[in-house]
């Protein structure tokens, strides 16, 4: 009895943050015009809703240059170039593109490689309204020091305010939310290991 009530415990406790994070990712759009910033980055997968929003901030002139980050290697610049519908020329001066990263660790990774050759020290970032808290914690591990503003951007095929009505909703933001903690306790416990004045 004492085990089946700990686990119900725990699954109360998971549905509740659950709830509050699904919340959390509802109240992200519409986003508010972000502060200019040195650079902007874009994390690509899913939608390209994300990539044209990018190349717009950088045309309004929000940003100086944007890292398009996590490039299948099998698309080209011209293939990009077309889905943004941005001017060519500030496409080929100003848009840089990363193929290196995989998962969204990797995001950061590149993301951090990228604002550091630029010596950037503020950046706005792009990604989907619902990635936007994992994204933030994996590129703030990865830059601290740099201030890194979201613009999150709605997903066309999750719903984030009715996500529980559907089968394919409850998944994903569950799995979203699930691999939200688990970035959230890697990067609590690199904290602690961290030496005073590395953090």
């Amino acid at each position: 009895m004492k085990g089946l009530a700990a686990v119900l415990v725990v699954l109360l406790v998971w549905l509740s943050g659950l709830m509050a994070f699904a919340g959390r990712v509802a109240r992200l759009t519409p986003a508010a015009a972000p502060a200019p910033a040195d650079g902007i980055v874009a994390l690509t997968g899913g939608s390209a809703v994300r990539l044209k929003t990018a190349t717009d901030l950088l045309e309004e002139g929000d940003g100086q240059r944007l890292l398009l980050s996590g490039v299948d290697r099998k698309v080209t610049r011209r293939d990009l170039w077309g889905v943004t519908g941005a001017a060519k020329p500030l496409f080929d001066c100003c848009v840089d593109l990363g193929f290196e990263a995989a998962n969204t660790m990797g995001n950061a990774r590149e993301t951090a490689d990228w604002a550091k050759s630029m010596h950037y020290e503020s950046l706005i970032l792009v990604t989907a309204d619902f990635h936007t808290p994992r994204a933030l914690l994996e590129l703030r591990g990865a830059l601290p020091g740099v201030r890194i503003t979201a613009y999150p951007v709605a997903t066309p095929d999750l719903d984030v305010r009715h996500w529980q009505d559907t089968t394919r909703g409850a998944e994903r933001m569950s799995v979203e939310y699930t691999k939200y903690l688990v970035t959230l306790g890697r990067e609590s416990l690199l904290r602690l290991g961290a030496k005073p004045g590395e953090t």
